[in-house]
Parts: C-alpha cells; sequence; structure tokens
C-alpha cells in the first residue's frame, strides 16, 4: 500500500475535496487564522491554562480571518475556516462555532434593524468578548421545546427580568466557567407576558467582563474538569437579571406603548421554530467537520499501516496492509472521508426556509415535531448531520483501534477527534431525537413521500452499480416506512394514546429514519459520481458496501435482499479493496492534509 508521505494526489480527487472551497486569498486568510502551530497543544499545561490557550486562538482565528458577518452569509467559507480549526484543535472548533453560529448568528438574523444588539455584536466582532450558548437546561429532557428559564416583561424599565426557577432549570452545558475571559451570551428563554407563555426568544446577556467578572443576578458554577472535549464547562442560573428592551432580539415581534405583545410567528409553536432557524448554520459546519476529522483520522490510519511490517506466524515479515482486516479498515476509513466530503458540499449549499432573511416566513421547511425543534427547521439537514456525525464516530474510533496502541497512547488527535464527534452526536440536536421527529414525520407522510416501488433491481443486481445501491435503500426504506406506519396505525386503532404507540416502536422507528438518512447519503454520493472524476467511483462504490453492508439485518427483515446478500457485498468489496489498494497513498494525498497529520509522534522526531 503506497505511502501517504510521497504519493502525488489524485488531481481530480483533490479538486473534489477542494469543491466549493472559497478562493485563494479567502483560504490564505483561513490558513494565517489557523496556523500550523494551532496543530500541537504545549504540554504540561493545567486545565485553565488549557482552556485560556483555545480562546487566545479563537481571538487570534476571529481577527485573522474575514469579516464573521461575511462568514456567515457565506457558508462554504465558514466551513472551511471550521474544518480546518476542527483537524487543527477540536476544541477550538467547538468554540469557534459557538461564537460565531450560536451567538453572533442570532444577533445577525434576529436583532436585524435594532440598535441595542450593537454593543455585543462589536464586542464579539473584535474577539474583545467570546460568544457562548444558554440554551439547555440540567434538569429536564427536551428542555430545549419549553425553556423554564423565562424573561418577564418589566412594565417600569421597559426591559426585561429574565430568571432561572431552580438549580434544574440552570443552563448547562455552558462554556463559562473560566474566571478570566470574557463572555457575551445568547439565551434562549420563554417570554412571559399579560400572564401568557408567548413563545421561545433569545436575549443578549453579557455574562463576564473584560476582566471575567460576572455582573449582578448571574452566578457560574463550574462542572469538573473533562478530557472529552476540553473547554470550560459550567452551568449558569440568573437570578431576577434585569436587561434592557434591546437585549430581546426580536425577530419582528415588539411590546408596544400600551404594554400590548405582537409576534408575526402567529404562534408559540411557530415562534420555537423561527427561534431554532439559527440551526442549518450549525449543521452545515458541524457535516463538513466531521467530514473534515473523517478525512483526517484516514490520512492517521493510513500513515501508521502503509509499509508496517508484521510478525504473525501465518506470514512472518509480511506488510500490515496485506491482511484484509487493515486494508479494509483503511480504504473504507478513505472512503468514508470521500463520502462525508460529498455530503458536506451537499449541506453547504443547501438552502432553507429557515435561511430568509428576519422577516420572511423564515418559519422551516420541516414538519411537525415532538421530541426536539430540529426537524421542524429543516428536516432531512437536521437528519443528514446525525448520520454525518454516527459515520464521523464510527471511522475515527474504527481508525484509532486499528491504529493499535499508538491510536490510543501516542497520537492523542485521534482521541480528540473521537471526542469531537462523540459530543455532537448529542449536541447541535441530540441524534436519537431527530431519528424519531424523522420517524413521525415519515409515518405520517408530513412533507415526505416515500420512496415508489419498483419491480426488481436493476443492472441484474450487480452492486457494482449505483442504480443497485440506490434500489435496495429506497426499497427498504418503503418497506420500513410502510411497516411502521401500520403499527402506529394499528396501536392507535386499539385505543393506545400516542405516547404508548410511538414508545412500543422506538426501535423500528430509529431504524427506519436510518434508512432514509442512508438513502439520502447514497443519493448525494450517486450525483457526485455524476459530476465528479472517475477515479471516485471506487471510492465511494467501497462507502457504499459498507453502508449496506450496516444496513444488512434491515435489508434481510424487510425482504428487499435474499439470503446471501452479505457474501455478495463482501465479495464486492474484496474486489474494490484489490482494485484501490495500490492507489491508497494517491487517495490520501488527494485529501490535502495539513503535514502535521500524518507526520509521526513529535516525541519520535529526535532532538
Amino acid at each position: 500500500m503506497e505511502n501517504a508521505f510521497t504519493a502525488a494526489p489524485d488531481q481530480g480527487l483533490l479538486e473534489f475535496v477542494r469543491g466549493a472551497s472559497p478562493d485563494a486569498k479567502t483560504r490564505a486568510r483561513i490558513a494565517d487564522a489557523v496556523p500550523a502551530e494551532f496543530f500541537a497543544v504545549p504540554g504540561g499545561l493545567t486545565a485553565r491554562e488549557r482552556q485560556e490557550l483555545t480562546y487566545r486562538r479563537l481571538r487570534h482565528a476571529g481577527l485573522a480571518a474575514p469579516p464573521a458577518a461575511e462568514l456567515l452569509d457565506d457558508p462554504p467559507a465558514l466551513c472551511a475556516l471550521l474544518e480546518r480549526a476542527a483537524i487543527a484543535d477540536p476544541a477550538l472548533f467547538h468554540v469557534m462555532l459557538l461564537h460565531y453560529t450560536l451567538a453572533l448568528g442570532p444577533i445577525l438574523r434576529f436583532g436585524a434593524g435594532q440598535d441595542g444588539p450593537r454593543g455585543a455584536r462589536d464586542a464579539l466582532e473584535s474577539m474583545t468578548s467570546f460568544g457562548t450558548l444558554l440554551m439547555t437546561e440540567a434538569g429536564r429532557s427536551n428542555s430545549h421545546l419549553s425553556p423554564r428559564t423565562v424573561a418577564r416583561h418589566d412594565p417600569a424599565t421597559g426591559g426585561f427580568v429574565l430568571s432561572t426557577p431552580d438549580a434544574q432549570a440552570a443552563k448547562f452545558p455552558t462554556n463559562t466557567a473560566h474566571p478570566a475571559v470574557p463572555k457575551t451570551a445568547a439565551v434562549y428563554a420563554t417570554l412571559v407576558h399579560g400572564g401568557r407563555e408567548r413563545g421561545v426568544f433569545v436575549f443578549v446577556v453579557p455574562l463576564r467582563g473584560p476582566d471575567g467578572a460576572v455582573p449582578p443576578g448571574v452566578r457560574v458554577v463550574a462542572a469538573p474538569e473533562t478530557t472529552g472535549l476540553q473547554v470550560d464547562y459550567a452551568a449558569v442560573l440568573l437570578e431576577d437579571l434585569h436587561v434592557p428592551y434591546e437585549a430581546w432580539l426580536r425577530d419582528g415581534a415588539s411590546v408596544d406603548a400600551s404594554g400590548a405583545f405582537h409576534d408575526p410567528a402567529g404562534s408559540p409553536a411557530a415562534r420555537l421554530t423561527r427561534s431554532m432557524g439559527i440551526a442549518p448554520a450549525v449543521w452545515r459546519a458541524v457535516i463538513s467537520a466531521s467530514a473534515a476529522i473523517t478525512r483526517a483520522s484516514a490520512g492517521t490510519l493510513l500513515a501508521h499501516s502503509a509499509g508496517r511490517l508484521t510478525l504473525g506466524r501465518l506470514a512472518p515479515r509480511r506488510p500490515l496492509t496485506d491482511y484484509r482486516n487493515q486494508q479494509e479498515a483503511v480504504l473504507g476509513a478513505l472512503a468514508a472521508g470521500y463520502a462525508l466530503t460529498a455530503v458536506a458540499a451537499h449541506a453547504q449549499t443547501r438552502r432553507t426556509a429557515a435561511d430568509a432573511p428576519a422577516g420572511g416566513n423564515g418559519a422551516g421547511d420541516g414538519p411537525d415535531t415532538a421530541w426536539a425543534p430540529w426537524s421542524a427547521v429543516d428536516r432531512d439537514l437536521a437528519l443528514l448531520k446525525a448520520a454525518a456525525t454516527a459515520q464521523a464516530q464510527a471511522t475515527v474510533s474504527a481508525c484509532r483501534v486499528h491504529s493499535g496502541a499508538p491510536g490510543f497512547a501516542a497520537v492523542e488527535r485521534l482521541n480528540a477527534y473521537r471526542g469531537l464527534a462523540h459530543a455532537y452526536m448529542n449536541a447541535g440536536g441530540d441524534n436519537e431525537l431527530i431519528l424519531y421527529d424523522t420517524a413521525r414525520a415519515m409515518a405520517d407522510q408530513d412533507r415526505y413521500t416515500p420512496p415508489p416501488p419498483v419491480a426488481g433491481p436493476p443492472d441484474d443486481g450487480d452492486l457494482d452499480s449505483p442504480a443497485v445501491w440506490l434500489f435496495l435503500a429506497r426499497d427498504t426504506e418503503r418497506r420500513m416506512r410502510d411497516r411502521l406506519a401500520a403499527r402506529i396505525r394499528r396501536a392507535r386503532s386499539d385505543g393506545d394514546d400516542p405516547f404508548t404507540a410511538w414508545n412500543a416502536n422506538l426501535t423500528l422507528a430509529a431504524r427506519t429514519a436510518g434508512a432514509c438518512a442512508d438513502r439520502l447519503v447514497l443519493e448525494i454520493c450517486a450525483a457526485a459520481l455524476d459530476t465528479g472524476p472517475a477515479a471516485l467511483r471506487p471510492v465511494l462504490r467501497l462507502h457504499a458496501l459498507n453502508l449496506l453492508e450496516r444496513r444488512a439485518a434491515d435489508l434481510l427483515n424487510e425482504g428487499a435482499a435474499p439470503p446471501g446478500i452479505l457474501d455478495e457485498i463482501w465479495a464486492a468489496r474484496r474486489r474494490t479493496c484489490d482494485e484501490l489498494a495500490p492507489r491508497a497513498g494517491e487517495l490520501a494525498a488527494a485529501l490535502d492534509l495539513p503535514a502535521q497529520i500524518t507526520a509521526p509522534p513529535a516525541f519520535l522526531e529526535g532532538p
């Protein structure tokens, strides 16, 4: 298997990976924003010192990168910046995502035309304060749907009073614990006016001043240190915190001079969906980062594997990559990196109703939801986020395992990537809840049309054919949807309430939505084959075969494929790996990874 350090990249694949990346000038600014030294962390730092380093890096990045408003209006550019941050330093990616998409994003989106947020915007854009998010609450699941933190209009001042009723309603997790780092928060709270809940709105709140001091009415409780994704986690409680009227990111709503409340959203449910309209920018970034760390992990595994000899007694001094398990792990990781790159390119250019300017409809493209608000914003983009993070987590974990002891003890990068992928299976919208709401929409055909039945697989069932991948994925999805819908109908006709009907079928619901996600990914891959280079075909074929293997239980259970399908998948995978193995180095080289990713561990480089 060709060495990733010396191979020349396939130019067509290189262009595919770069895709809709920014122009050369913007790419240069992004490289300056996340320079080579950010790809390593000095040893011996305490947790607080490590966190302070992360914020110093964020300040440098924010000042060196293009202006925030330009980035937020240019998804490929913002995603390129966040991708580089993710592969350099996952903690930097996390705080950068929060700063741009979840603190500045709401100000630019919901505060358009308001003078009030100007000071907060200036502080965030100048990096004199760092953005944070106060959304989820510690004591209840699904807290996005109905935060117990409330904002009450104060007629005496014209402003609002924000209150956390008890510790169970504390905002957690937040990145607010470092005592010397200034923070500005986007706070999601239920607005109560005239004794009625009016919906979830966003308020801009300075949480820590220039010296890190916390203002009256704010209590920050630091969380224990963690090694998963190393940022300054804390819970935040708001205790009758007074904020001016201008802190309310109104998005067209108002309280007039007579004290009457007005909201163009029309209902608290519609307001919730609008307030979650910042999610598409988050999902695009998370999908792109998932692709980036998958590519980086694949390159790391190949660098570990290529040229490595084994001493097994079957064949002493045989190259490690001659063994099918290692070969398929390396090539499968590379294929996953290319497939997620196609998904990321699709996500970056996908526009949703939630991307509409403030004052427009902007309600969302998705169905009604029961478990979380995300699918109501955009069902497919949320579902692709769930699919991308799950794929990244699985691939990064496999790369770590197949790198042996060095993958765990000598290359901290793989552990950090795994922590990032694992975190975002919950963050940015919990994957399981997204699957359940997707399944509910599928069963109800709420803005969802099942794939139509097709007689028999095309191309004689040849698994090398994209038409066969799509046939199997679509046929399985349709059969599972029909069975799920029938089960729910039968339960309801037997007198079960909605909770009982769905609670008995959550396993099938999750697998049905997963089948839909797989079909979306395969459709994106098939479309990429139509426009991409010829060298891409066996790479995405390998990913499709791995995806079908993962889905094999459902293919068999639904009768979409006959017994023996796994033998056929395995045979096709062996043929594909034999085709790709001599080109592994050029496949890795075309991933355009920074040199620091595939370099040997620093402590082995010598003095």
